[in-house]
Protein backbone atom coordinates (compact mmCIF):
# COMPACT_ATOMS: atom_id res chain seq x y z
CA UNK A 1 0.00 0.00 0.00
CA UNK A 2 2.87 2.31 0.74
CA UNK A 3 4.15 2.05 -2.84
CA UNK A 4 0.62 2.61 -4.18
CA UNK A 5 0.20 5.75 -2.09
CA UNK A 6 3.61 6.95 -3.20
CA UNK A 7 2.67 6.38 -6.84
CA UNK A 8 -0.61 8.29 -6.43
CA UNK A 9 1.19 11.15 -4.71
CA UNK A 10 3.73 11.23 -7.52
CA UNK A 11 0.98 11.40 -10.15
CA UNK A 12 -0.62 14.23 -8.22
CA UNK A 13 2.66 16.11 -7.92
CA UNK A 14 3.22 15.75 -11.66
CA UNK A 15 -0.36 16.93 -12.28
CA UNK A 16 -1.54 13.78 -14.07
CA UNK A 17 -5.19 13.65 -12.96
CA UNK A 18 -6.48 11.26 -15.62
CA UNK A 19 -3.78 8.70 -14.81
CA UNK A 20 -4.72 9.03 -11.14
CA UNK A 21 -8.39 8.66 -11.92
CA UNK A 22 -7.96 5.51 -14.01
CA UNK A 23 -5.04 3.83 -12.24
CA UNK A 24 -7.18 1.40 -10.21
CA UNK A 25 -9.13 0.25 -13.26
CA UNK A 26 -6.01 -0.58 -15.26
CA UNK A 27 -4.20 -2.06 -12.27
CA UNK A 28 -7.08 -4.51 -11.80
CA UNK A 29 -7.03 -5.47 -15.50
CA UNK A 30 -3.29 -6.14 -15.35
CA UNK A 31 -3.63 -8.18 -12.14
CA UNK A 32 -6.45 -10.21 -13.70
CA UNK A 33 -4.34 -10.93 -16.78
CA UNK A 34 -6.72 -9.03 -19.06
CA UNK A 35 -4.08 -6.59 -20.21
CA UNK A 36 -0.32 -6.38 -20.46
CA UNK A 37 1.39 -3.82 -18.24
CA UNK A 38 2.80 -1.89 -21.21
CA UNK A 39 -0.62 -1.72 -22.86
CA UNK A 40 -2.18 -0.43 -19.65
CA UNK A 41 0.53 2.20 -19.32
CA UNK A 42 0.08 3.21 -22.95
CA UNK A 43 -3.68 3.69 -22.50
CA UNK A 44 -3.20 5.65 -19.28
CA UNK A 45 -0.76 7.98 -21.03
CA UNK A 46 -3.17 8.29 -23.96
CA UNK A 47 -6.00 9.35 -21.64
CA UNK A 48 -3.78 11.95 -20.03
CA UNK A 49 -2.68 13.34 -23.39
CA UNK A 50 -6.28 13.58 -24.60
CA UNK A 51 -7.26 15.38 -21.42
CA UNK A 52 -4.45 17.88 -21.88
CA UNK A 53 -5.42 18.47 -25.51
CA UNK A 54 -8.99 19.16 -24.45
CA UNK A 55 -7.85 21.59 -21.78
CA UNK A 56 -5.54 23.37 -24.22
CA UNK A 57 -8.33 23.58 -26.79
CA UNK A 58 -10.65 25.07 -24.19
CA UNK A 59 -8.04 27.64 -23.18
CA UNK A 60 -7.30 28.62 -26.78
CA UNK A 61 -10.99 28.93 -27.63
CA UNK A 62 -11.67 30.94 -24.48
CA UNK A 63 -8.84 33.39 -25.25
CA UNK A 64 -10.11 33.89 -28.81
CA UNK A 65 -13.13 35.89 -27.59
CA UNK A 66 -15.73 34.12 -29.75
CA UNK A 67 -19.33 35.38 -29.37
CA UNK A 68 -20.61 31.79 -29.22
CA UNK A 69 -19.37 28.25 -29.78
CA UNK A 70 -20.80 26.76 -32.96
CA UNK A 71 -19.08 24.41 -35.39
CA UNK A 72 -19.52 23.92 -39.10
CA UNK A 73 -21.49 20.77 -38.26
CA UNK A 74 -24.07 23.04 -36.60
CA UNK A 75 -24.56 25.13 -39.74
CA UNK A 76 -27.80 24.54 -41.67
CA UNK A 77 -26.45 24.29 -45.19
CA UNK A 78 -29.88 23.15 -46.37
CA UNK A 79 -31.24 26.59 -45.49
CA UNK A 80 -28.58 28.25 -47.66
CA UNK A 81 -28.53 26.04 -50.80
CA UNK A 82 -26.59 28.71 -52.70
CA UNK A 83 -23.51 28.00 -50.58
CA UNK A 84 -20.91 25.55 -51.82
CA UNK A 85 -20.75 23.24 -48.81
CA UNK A 86 -17.64 21.44 -50.08
CA UNK A 87 -15.80 24.75 -50.40
CA UNK A 88 -16.75 25.76 -46.86
CA UNK A 89 -15.81 22.40 -45.36
CA UNK A 90 -12.45 22.55 -47.13
CA UNK A 91 -11.67 25.71 -45.17
CA UNK A 92 -11.64 23.71 -41.94
CA UNK A 93 -8.42 22.08 -43.16
CA UNK A 94 -6.88 25.52 -42.55
CA UNK A 95 -4.78 25.65 -45.68
CA UNK A 96 -5.64 29.35 -45.89
CA UNK A 97 -4.02 30.00 -42.49
CA UNK A 98 -0.89 28.10 -43.43
CA UNK A 99 -0.60 30.28 -46.56
CA UNK A 100 -1.56 33.53 -44.76
CA UNK A 101 -4.60 33.95 -47.00
CA UNK A 102 -7.80 35.77 -46.11
CA UNK A 103 -11.50 34.84 -46.10
CA UNK A 104 -14.24 37.38 -46.78
CA UNK A 105 -17.87 36.51 -46.08
CA UNK A 106 -20.27 38.85 -47.89
CA UNK A 107 -24.02 38.83 -47.39
CA UNK A 108 -26.99 40.56 -45.84
CA UNK A 109 -27.75 40.43 -42.13
CA UNK A 110 -28.67 37.07 -40.63
CA UNK A 111 -27.46 34.73 -43.38
CA UNK A 112 -24.84 33.00 -41.22
CA UNK A 113 -21.64 34.94 -41.89
CA UNK A 114 -20.67 35.22 -38.22
CA UNK A 115 -21.48 31.56 -37.60
CA UNK A 116 -19.19 30.44 -40.42
CA UNK A 117 -16.39 32.81 -39.45
CA UNK A 118 -16.58 31.71 -35.81
CA UNK A 119 -16.67 28.02 -36.70
CA UNK A 120 -13.54 28.33 -38.83
CA UNK A 121 -11.92 30.38 -36.06
CA UNK A 122 -12.65 27.61 -33.55
CA UNK A 123 -10.89 25.13 -35.84
CA UNK A 124 -7.90 27.49 -35.94
CA UNK A 125 -7.83 27.79 -32.15
CA UNK A 126 -7.97 24.01 -31.78
CA UNK A 127 -4.99 23.75 -34.13
CA UNK A 128 -3.19 26.17 -31.77
CA UNK A 129 -3.09 29.06 -34.19
CA UNK A 130 -3.35 32.28 -32.18
CA UNK A 131 -6.87 33.47 -33.01
CA UNK A 132 -8.96 36.47 -31.99
CA UNK A 133 -12.53 37.55 -32.75
CA UNK A 134 -13.64 41.18 -32.61
CA UNK A 135 -16.39 43.29 -34.14
CA UNK A 136 -15.33 46.03 -36.53
CA UNK A 137 -16.89 48.67 -34.28
CA UNK A 138 -15.01 47.44 -31.19
CA UNK A 139 -11.78 47.23 -33.16
CA UNK A 140 -12.12 50.82 -34.36
CA UNK A 141 -12.97 52.06 -30.87
CA UNK A 142 -9.87 50.39 -29.45
CA UNK A 143 -7.57 51.72 -32.16
CA UNK A 144 -8.92 55.27 -31.89
CA UNK A 145 -8.58 55.16 -28.11
CA UNK A 146 -4.99 53.94 -28.47
CA UNK A 147 -4.28 56.77 -30.95
CA UNK A 148 -5.55 59.36 -28.50
CA UNK A 149 -3.45 57.84 -25.71
CA UNK A 150 -0.24 57.71 -27.81
CA UNK A 151 -0.05 53.92 -27.76
CA UNK A 152 -1.26 53.14 -31.27
CA UNK A 153 1.81 51.13 -32.28
CA UNK A 154 1.38 48.90 -29.26
CA UNK A 155 -2.26 48.20 -30.11
CA UNK A 156 -1.56 47.68 -33.80
CA UNK A 157 1.16 45.21 -32.85
CA UNK A 158 -1.33 43.37 -30.62
CA UNK A 159 -3.92 42.90 -33.38
CA UNK A 160 -1.42 42.34 -36.18
CA UNK A 161 0.30 39.56 -34.23
CA UNK A 162 -2.57 37.07 -34.32
CA UNK A 163 -2.20 34.26 -36.81
CA UNK A 164 -5.93 34.54 -37.53
CA UNK A 165 -7.88 37.74 -36.83
CA UNK A 166 -11.66 37.66 -37.32
CA UNK A 167 -13.27 41.07 -37.90
CA UNK A 168 -17.05 40.89 -37.76
CA UNK A 169 -19.74 43.24 -39.10
CA UNK A 170 -17.71 45.56 -41.31
CA UNK A 171 -19.97 47.99 -43.15
CA UNK A 172 -22.87 48.22 -40.74
CA UNK A 173 -22.03 51.85 -40.09
CA UNK A 174 -19.83 54.46 -41.81
CA UNK A 175 -16.47 55.33 -40.24
CA UNK A 176 -14.63 58.62 -40.09
CA UNK A 177 -11.35 59.31 -41.84
CA UNK A 178 -9.20 58.54 -38.78
CA UNK A 179 -10.85 55.16 -38.27
CA UNK A 180 -10.54 54.30 -41.96
CA UNK A 181 -6.85 55.15 -41.90
CA UNK A 182 -6.30 53.10 -38.74
CA UNK A 183 -8.00 50.09 -40.30
CA UNK A 184 -5.81 50.40 -43.39
CA UNK A 185 -2.70 50.46 -41.18
CA UNK A 186 -3.78 47.25 -39.47
CA UNK A 187 -4.58 45.44 -42.72
CA UNK A 188 -1.28 46.62 -44.21
CA UNK A 189 0.62 45.19 -41.23
CA UNK A 190 -1.15 41.84 -41.59
CA UNK A 191 -0.84 41.69 -45.38
CA UNK A 192 0.88 38.46 -46.53
CA UNK A 193 1.96 37.76 -42.93
CA UNK A 194 -1.21 36.47 -41.28
CA UNK A 195 -4.78 35.56 -42.19
CA UNK A 196 -7.74 37.88 -41.70
CA UNK A 197 -11.37 36.74 -41.81
CA UNK A 198 -13.89 39.51 -42.45
CA UNK A 199 -17.68 39.45 -42.46
CA UNK A 200 -19.47 42.29 -44.20
CA UNK A 201 -22.95 43.18 -45.38
CA UNK A 202 -21.56 45.59 -47.97
CA UNK A 203 -20.64 44.61 -51.55
CA UNK A 204 -17.12 45.69 -52.38
CA UNK A 205 -18.43 48.36 -54.74
CA UNK A 206 -19.85 50.24 -51.73
CA UNK A 207 -16.83 50.08 -49.43
CA UNK A 208 -15.90 53.61 -50.49
CA UNK A 209 -19.14 54.77 -48.84
CA UNK A 210 -18.20 53.03 -45.60
CA UNK A 211 -14.68 54.44 -45.50
CA UNK A 212 -15.58 57.81 -46.95
CA UNK A 213 -12.73 57.52 -49.44
CA UNK A 214 -12.39 55.44 -52.59
CA UNK A 215 -8.60 55.62 -52.23
CA UNK A 216 -8.60 54.09 -48.75
CA UNK A 217 -11.28 51.57 -49.66
CA UNK A 218 -9.33 50.41 -52.71
CA UNK A 219 -6.10 50.20 -50.70
CA UNK A 220 -7.79 48.02 -48.05
CA UNK A 221 -9.53 45.83 -50.64
CA UNK A 222 -6.31 45.43 -52.63
CA UNK A 223 -4.60 43.86 -49.61
CA UNK A 224 -7.56 41.85 -48.36
CA UNK A 225 -8.50 40.36 -51.72
CA UNK A 226 -5.03 39.70 -53.15
CA UNK A 227 -4.75 36.30 -51.47
CA UNK A 228 -8.27 35.44 -50.44
CA UNK A 229 -11.36 33.30 -50.68
CA UNK A 230 -14.58 35.29 -51.07
CA UNK A 231 -17.78 33.59 -49.93
CA UNK A 232 -20.93 35.38 -51.09
CA UNK A 233 -24.07 34.30 -49.25
CA UNK A 234 -27.29 35.18 -51.05
CA UNK A 235 -30.08 33.65 -49.07
CA UNK A 236 -32.75 34.17 -46.42
CA UNK A 237 -32.08 35.32 -42.88
CA UNK A 238 -31.86 32.72 -40.11
CA UNK A 239 -33.24 35.31 -37.70
CA UNK A 240 -36.35 35.82 -39.83
CA UNK A 241 -36.68 32.04 -40.10
CA UNK A 242 -36.67 31.75 -36.31
CA UNK A 243 -39.19 34.60 -36.07
CA UNK A 244 -41.50 32.94 -38.58
CA UNK A 245 -41.27 29.62 -36.75
CA UNK A 246 -42.06 31.34 -33.45
CA UNK A 247 -45.09 33.13 -34.91
CA UNK A 248 -46.28 29.88 -36.49
CA UNK A 249 -45.99 28.06 -33.15
CA UNK A 250 -47.92 30.85 -31.43
CA UNK A 251 -50.61 30.71 -34.11
CA UNK A 252 -51.00 26.95 -33.76
CA UNK A 253 -51.32 27.24 -29.98
CA UNK A 254 -54.01 29.93 -30.16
Amino acid sequence: MASYAKLMNGLEELTLPKMQENLDIYTDMVNQGKMEFTQALEELVSKECEYRRERQNYANIHKANFPFLKTLDDFEFGFQPGLNKAEIMELRNLGFAEKSENIIFVGSSGVGKTHLATSIGIECAKRRYSTYFITFENLMNQLKKALNENRLEQRLKFFSGYKVLIIDELGYMPVDHDAANLFFQLIAKRYERHSTIVTTNMPFSKWAEVFGSSTLANAVLDRLLHHSTVISIKGPSYRLKEKREFLQDQSEKS
